[in-house]
């Protein structure tokens, strides 16, 4: 009940200072959004239950009446992130990623700053795909148990929390923020990227982070001395290879739609073929899941997935996000480079203290405000721009799941993780506007 009463009474603060600023709505809108935050924040009801709570706030004071919410629960972009769900949980089901990490894992030296790049480069590739709180998850115990150095212990937490973030953004389908924005992009009928396009514009960026942040980390400790570490590759199975075959026929269907859509002007619809391969996992003698299995899937973050579409709803629908972006238009008036830098700056430590999917709910509509004056290449950079900032946030626990997970082990100090993640936050925003201005504008 302790966390319900702060949630109210930081609702209640909100809206009141906003009516200093904003209209009525506007101000029952943001008390409402800060209370909603406040308790994913400090998860006082279980995520599900929150999520599902716009529902009923947002028709109760008159934002948005309940069709208009609860069509957001539904969008297409929802049932990719099941179709690649399911597939998750076949690969976790029959261990192929055990497979996928020892793999990795061989590629490097058996050093500490080997280990860290090991570590954060497998937690990256492996969220690129799976849930990065599943692959944090499952990373853990092995960071844990590499050493016996508390020194060293922090260091391999750290990278496998941050691999998950830096690699979460790699795939449409590697972290919420993401699908938030490609089902923005479709509500408002702009031009929304292939698999594969996603892809090629995000890997300068996660290929850059990959190569500084496990460097950072590995500063002071480079010297230290690792356990023996076994590298040893399990053998596939033949269920283990019929899976491995599937997912590289689909690898192969996402690449060429790429190349369809680039050069012939079609395209398949790429939530279809995901949402196919998920429900081919349950074919006899094909697959290999009972629909028991699913019992497993975060339906939580399904609901989530809803109310930040519905909270991005709510800010474009009642104008709210069109007035703040008035009272911040003089970033509008920064040269385009600068501008970059701002957008993920504000979205960056905005991120440290509140949910990364809710920050990008919220972000985005405000951001859009800008980018509909901009050329069209220009404004949805500042749309991508915003939303991989949202998972660029290193500092602090609340801002990201796997940050989170790893504080949890009570090995890391938030002292430790804020010290090493403001360096990286820089880092974050300054690689990201580089990168935007550079080569996506190349690009796009």
């Amino acid at each position: 009940m302790k966390g319900m009463f702060t949630a109210f009474i930081i609702g209640i603060l909100f809206f009141a200072f906003s009516l200093l600023g904003f209209t009525l709505q506007h101000a029952i809108l943001i008390g409402l959004v800060a209370f909603l935050v406040t308790l994913w924040t400090n998860e006082a009801l279980p995520l599900g239950v929150v999520s599902i709570l716009p529902i009923i706030l947002f028709p109760v004071f008159g934002i948005l009446d309940t069709n208009a919410v609860t069509v957001n629960y539904s969008k297409s972009i929802i049932f990719l992130f099941i179709g690649g769900f399911m597939l998750a949980i076949a690969i976790e089901k029959i261990g192929l990623h055990k497979y996928f990490s020892a793999r990795l894992l061989s590629f490097f030296p058996k050093t500490s700053r080997g280990i860290i790049y090991a570590l954060a480069i497998t937690s990256a590739l492996l969220s690129s795909v799976l849930s990065n709180t599943t692959i944090t998850l499952m990373l853990m115990p092995i960071a844990l148990f590499l050493s016996e150095n508390k020194k060293l212990k922090v260091r391999f937490l750290l990278a496998t929390a941050y691999g998950a973030s830096v690699g979460g953004i790699f795939t449409p389908i590697g972290t919420p923020p993401n699908l938030i924005l490609m089902g923005f992009l479709e509500d408002h009928q702009l031009p929304a990227l292939a698999f594969g396009e996603w892809m090629v514009l995000m890997l300068p960026v996660v290929a850059l982070m990959l190569l500084i942040m496990p460097w950072i980390l590995s500063l002071g400790v480079k010297e230290e001395n690792v356990e023996d570490i076994s590298h040893a590759i399990p053998e596939l199975t033949s269920t283990q290879k019929r899976l491995y075959g599937i997912i590289v026929v689909l690898a192969v269907i996402l690449v060429g739609n790429t190349f369809l859509k680039q050069f012939f002007g079609f395209s398949l619809n790429e939530k279809l073929v995901l949402l196919g391969f998920g429900l081919l996992m349950f074919v006899p003698k094909i697959g290999f899941l009972e629909w028991e299995d699913t019992r497993t899937m975060p339906y939580e973050i399904i609901f989530l997935f809803g109310a930040g579409f519905s909270i991005a709803a709510a800010f474009s629908s009642t104008g709210l996000a069109a007035d703040i972006a008035n009272k911040l238009a003089i970033i509008s008036t920064f040269p385009l480079f600068w501008m970059f830098v701002s957008v993920a700056l504000f979205v960056t430590f905005s991120t440290e203290v509140t949910s990364n999917t809710a920050l990008t709910s919220i972000a985005i509509p405000i951001f859009y405000e800008f980018a509909k004056d901009m050329p069209q290449n220009e404004g949805t950079m500042l749309l991508m721009i915003a939303t991989v900032a949202a998972s660029y946030a290193f500092m602090l626990p609340i801002a990201t799941p796997p940050n989170a997970i790893v504080m949890s082990s009570r090995v890391i100090g938030i002292k430790e993780m804020a010290t090493i993640g403001l360096k990286l936050n820089f880092i974050g925003v300054i690689v990201l506007s580089l990168v935007a201005y550079f080569i996506w504008a190349w690009m796009l």
